[in-house]
């Protein structure tokens, strides 16, 4: 083949289109009306229990310098989504909202603020989406940042996430409770050493993933000893209540390292004001939660459905104490701060499986006709309704049929009509129709709206 030919052969190649795939990228999704519905549910549930309980809401960008997220996630800075650079700036798309948050705590010199943030947040995750685990997902995050009394806005925060997950009838679930100066305490005492405290916490976050066997396989390849890692493993597979606290206390080589000591302290303290606020039967002391996340300093937890089927979903919730985080921002700013994140896509999976009459349309009225050259009158009583603030409609048809507006109703669940017609015309009024009922009434025109505020909304 000569080279004119090869030539001729690549442009024609050139020339065929690339079948082009229309789909979101992995890892992200589309939403349906339906389910936009149902998010908007979950959002203001969320959102109404974080403002009764003072919170105030803050927004930060999307995108943060990447030298604001280094260093903060440990071994899961890898699933940082980095971008191209913008003007100078290396930039990152945002792991979570609580390194934003603190970035805007130190650069606002705040001293104390309850928040909340919810927004998207990016991970260069292997996704799962039919378990809810996506690259491009929201977080409803809540923060008390400010120095209180110990363990007074840590249960507090459990407390609200036993409300979010309450209020959503997620029925059965469990509140994962641990401390970080207990878990150092305990490597201590297992002698191993400091410079391998994060990774040997890392592998045991893997606990509810893993096997015990896997686990110590991949502390013994991080070049942790059998003997302290079998130490580790007696420890790590306990869990309970006070009478766990009261056991490890009485352990002779915790009682030798103070941060055992002011954990278990601390656990204890959370345990008393977990009962007087009623969620104790939710709460778990479990040594295996080790939330591998390299700013957290003090308690530590996680929320766990723990139902059969769609219910067992796993984590929907997890956060605890960061008193340094806002200080590696600000050397001169020590905001010691608590807080979690709900996993509301793990959550939205459950609540979508079990949706069946869903409105997607917040409309209360139909402005309809059966009548021809009505549309003026139609657009007059529209007009009215609107000024009313009532949600309303109209078909944008000259002479809609009035069997497609009634089954238009039915479809989008549109509970009441305002029907205008020559006769009602005449009369100075309309016709207020029951969709459900079919009863219909006579309305003069200056009593629709009132007439139609006293009507039930619907739900």
């Amino acid at each position: 083949m000569s080279t004119e030919d090869s030539s001729k052969m690549a442009d024609a190649a050139a020339d065929v289109p690339v079948k082009f795939v229309l789909k979101p990228p992995k890892g992200m999704r589309d939403y349906t009306p339906m389910q936009m519905a149902i998010r908007e549910h979950l959002f203001t549930t969320i959102q109404n229990i974080y403002k009764r309980h003072g919170a105030v809401a803050i927004d930060t960008p999307v995108a943060e310098l990447k030298e604001t997220l280094t260093g903060k996630y440990g071994e899961d800075s890898k699933l940082i989504f980095d971008l191209a650079d913008q003007g100078g700036e290396q930039l990152s798309l945002r792991f979570d909202l609580t390194v934003p948050f603190a970035r805007y705590i130190a650069m606002n010199n705040i001293k104390q603020i309850k928040r909340f943030h919810i927004a998207r947040v990016y991970r260069r995750d292997q996704p799962y989406m039919t378990r809810g685990r996506y690259r491009e997902f929201y977080q409803c995050d809540f923060d008390i940042a400010g120095d209180h009394d110990p363990m007074i806005p840590d249960v507090e925060c459990l407390k609200i996430i036993t409300e979010i997950l309450s209020e959503l009838d997620m029925k059965k679930f469990i509140i994962k409770v641990n401390h970080r100066q207990l878990l150092d305490g305990i490597f201590a005492a297992c002698n191993v050493p400091e410079e391998k405290f994060k990774t040997i916490c890392s592998a045991v976050d893997k606990l509810d993933k893993k096997p015990w066997a896997e686990v110590k396989e991949e502390m013994t390849q991080k070049g942790l000893g059998n003997a302290s890692a079998d130490k580790i493993g007696v420890f790590v597979q306990m869990r309970g209540g006070t009478e766990l606290v009261t056991k490890l206390k009485s352990d002779s080589s915790l009682a030798k390292e103070p941060n055992a000591v002011q954990g278990l302290d601390a656990i204890s303290l959370l345990l008393q004001y977990s009962e007087v606020l009623g969620i104790a039967d939710k709460i778990s002391f479990d040594l295996s939660l080790a939330r591998g996340l390299d700013y957290y300093t003090g308690l530590i937890f996680e929320a766990v459905l723990t139902g059969e089927g769609e219910d067992g979903v796993g984590s929907v919730s997890g956060g605890g104490r960061y008193d340094s985080l806002v200080n590696m921002f600000s050397p001169k700013s020590k905001v010691p701060c608590v807080g979690f994140s709900i996993g509301i896509e793990r959550i939205f999976s459950i609540m979508e499986n079990r949706a069946k009459d869903v409105r997607t349309v917040e409309t209360e009225v139909l402005v309809a006709s059966g009548q021809k050259h009505l549309l003026p009158d139609r657009l007059k009583v529209c007009k009215l309704l609107w000024e009313a603030k009532i949600p309303t409609e109209i078909f944008y048809k000259d002479n809609p049929k009035l069997l497609n507006q009634f089954q238009y109703c039915e479809k989008e669940k549109i509970p009441y009509m305002v029907i205008v017609g020559d006769e009602e015309k005449a009369n100075g009024g309309v016709k207020i129709r029951d969709v459900a009922s079919r009863k219909e009434e006579f309305a003069k025109y200056e009593e629709i709206v009132t007439q139609i505020r006293m009507l039930p909304r619907p739900k």
